[in-house]
C-alpha cells in the first residue's frame, strides 16, 4: 500500500481526540490535506494537514505553527491547533486550519487573468506580506497553490511561514518561484518580493520567467506585460535582493492603475477556445478571480429584502396567463365608482446567462453581477447596463443580453400600466446560477 492509499484509508479517524479526518482533499507521500471537523467547534470550516516526523524538526517545526497561530490579519490563513499525534504506529505531526474554498493554481491551466483581474490580485496579497514582515515573519514559499480564496477574500497560507531570522542551512530552492538565495538557507520579505514577481508573470501570461543566462542575469519578463504590472515585475525579479523593489513601492505603481489597467484587460475565453496551452500545475478547476475570488464588487443600488423576488434556477420561465375578468353588465343604477388600483410589477419571464461548461469550471466561490433594466410599459426590457463593476467581462456581458430578455408584469399607476427600473442580480457558480429581481424606486 503508497502513503497516498494509507492517507485515503485513514479518512474517518479521529486525531488527538478532536479532530475528526473527513474526505482526503490531495498531497503527497509526506503530507496529506483532510476536511475536517472540529468537536469543540464543529461549525467552523477547517482543514487538517498531517506531516510525517522527520528526525530532530518536529520540535522547530510546531515552533513555527504556535508562532503563525498567534497572528491574525484577514489576508492570512489562520491556524487553529498543532501538535503530534500517532496513527497506524506511524508519528505525525498535524495543524488545523481555516479553510479555504480554491488556490490560484487552479485558474492557471484555464486562462491568464486580465489585467484588471491581476490589479484587484495584488493588494491583498501586498496586505498580507506587509502584515507578516510588519510583525518579523517572511512568507518563504509564496507559490500559486498557498494563495487561496476564502469567500471572496484572497488570503495567504500561514502554515509555512518562518521568522525574518530563521536560517536553515538544508533548505533548497524547489522552483523558479523560491528566490534564488532560498538554496542558501537565506530568507527575507525580498524573498517573498521575488516569488511574488513570479506568481504576476505566471497569472498574466501561464508561463514563468524566462531564467537569466548561467543564473548570472535577471530573468527575462514579456515585453507585452501590460502597465504598470511589466514595470513592478522587473523590479521584483533582481538576483541581487537589495535591488528588489518593496511592497511601498509596488503599492505607488499601483496607484494608478485602476485608470489604466482596464482599457487594456483582455476579454477572459472560456476554456473551451482552441487556444492549446500547457497548465503551470495540474488543477482539476479554477476560479475566474481568485480575485472574483477574490474582489469585492461595489455595491449598487440595494433593494429592500421586502420588495426583492427570488427567481429559480430554470434558464427560462414562461409567463402564467393571467385571467381575463369575466363581463360585468352595466349597473341599473349609478353606483360608486372605485377608485383605479395602484398595484407593483412582478417578473413575467427571466433568462439566465448562457455559461459554457468550461467556463463555469474556472470559477470559485460566486461571481455576483449586477444589472439595471429599464422596462417600458408593455413590460418589455428597453435597456440594460451594469449596475456596478465587475471584474469579469465574459461573466458580465452574458448577463447583460440575458437581462435584455426579461420581461415583467408592468406596474399599475391609476389602473394604467407604467415604465418601471429594476435591478437584477445575477449570482454564478461552478455549480448553479441564481437570479433574483427588485424594482427601484425612482
Amino acid at each position: 500500500m503508497t502513503s497516498t492509499d494509507t492517507w485515503k484509508a485513514w479518512e474517518g479517524r479521529v486525531i488527538a481526540g478532536k479532530f475528526t479526518l473527513g474526505r482526503w482533499l490531495g498531497g503527497s507521500d509526506h503530507s496529506a490535506v483532510f476536511a475536517t471537523n472540529w468537536k469543540e467547534q464543529p461549525s467552523l470550516k477547517a482543514v487538517i494537514k498531517l506531516l510525517a516526523q522527520e528526525q530532530g524538526k518536529a520540535q522547530s517545526q510546531l515552533a513555527r505553527w504556535r508562532a503563525a497561530a498567534q497572528l491574525s490579519s484577514p489576508y492570512v490563513i489562520r491556524i487553529f491547533e498543532s501538535g503530534t499525534c500517532q496513527l497506524d504506529n506511524r508519528s505525525l505531526l498535524y495543524v488545523a486550519m481555516e479553510q479555504a474554498d480554491e488556490d490560484l493554481s487552479q485558474v492557471l491551466p484555464i486562462r491568464p487573468l486580465t489585467a484588471a483581474e491581476a490589479g484587484d490580485l495584488l493588494p491583498p496579497v501586498l496586505n498580507g506580506l506587509g502584515y507578516l514582515h510588519a510583525k518579523g515573519f517572511v512568507h518563504g514559499h509564496l507559490h500559486p497553490t498557498n494563495v487561496h480564496a476564502v469567500g471572496e477574500q484572497v488570503k495567504l497560507s500561514s502554515d509555512h511561514i518562518v521568522s525574518i531570522t530563521d536560517t536553515n542551512a538544508e533548505r533548497r530552492r524547489g522552483d523558479v518561484y523560491d528566490a534564488p538565495e532560498a538554496a542558501a538557507g537565506i530568507v527575507s520579505s525580498a524573498s517573498d518580493i521575488w516569488s511574488l514577481g513570479v506568481i504576476l508573470v505566471a497569472v498574466l501570461t501561464q508561463n514563468l520567467p524566462q531564467e537569466g543566462a548561467a543564473g548570472q542575469s535577471d530573468p527575462g519578463v514579456p515585453a507585452d506585460l501590460p502597465r504598470p504590472f511589466l514595470g513592478i515585475a522587473r523590479e521584483c525579479l533582481h538576483l541581487d535582493p537589495q535591488q528588489r523593489c518593496s511592497i511601498a513601492d509596488i503599492r505607488a505603481r499601483l496607484a494608478p492603475a485602476a485608470k489604466t489597467a482596464e482599457p487594456t484587460a483582455q476579454k477572459p475565453q472560456p476554456a473551451t477556445s482552441g487556444v492549446n496551452r500547457k497548465p503551470i500545475y495540474i488543477a482539476a478547476a479554477a476560479l475566474i478571480v481568485i480575485v472574483g475570488l477574490w474582489a469585492s464588487f461595489k455595491r449598487g443600488s440595494s433593494p429592500s429584502p421586502a420588495n426583492q423576488q427570488p427567481v429559480s434556477q430554470n434558464q427560462e420561465t414562461s409567463p402564467q396567463p393571467t385571467p381575463s375578468a369575466p363581463p360585468v353588465s352595466a349597473p341599473a343604477t349609478p353606483v360608486a365608482t372605485p377608485e383605479p388600483a395602484n398595484s407593483p410589477g412582478k417578473i413575467a419571464r427571466q433568462v439566465l446567462p448562457e455559461v459554457s461548461p468550461s467556463a463555469r469550471h474556472t470559477i470559485t466561490g460566486t461571481i455576483r453581477i449586477k444589472v439595471r433594466a429599464e422596462v417600458d410599459a408593455s413590460g418589455k426590457v428597453t435597456s440594460a447596463r451594469l449596475a456596478a463593476p465587475a471584474s469579469s467581462r465574459y461573466f458580465s456581458g452574458h448577463s447583460l443580453d440575458a437581462a435584455k430578455k426579461w420581461e415583467f408584469t408592468p406596474p399599475q399607476r391609476n389602473g394604467q400600466p407604467v415604465h418601471s427600473t429594476w435591478l437584477l442580480q445575477f449570482r454564478i457558480s461552478r455549480g448553479s446560477t441564481q437570479a433574483s429581481a427588485a424594482p427601484i424606486n425612482r
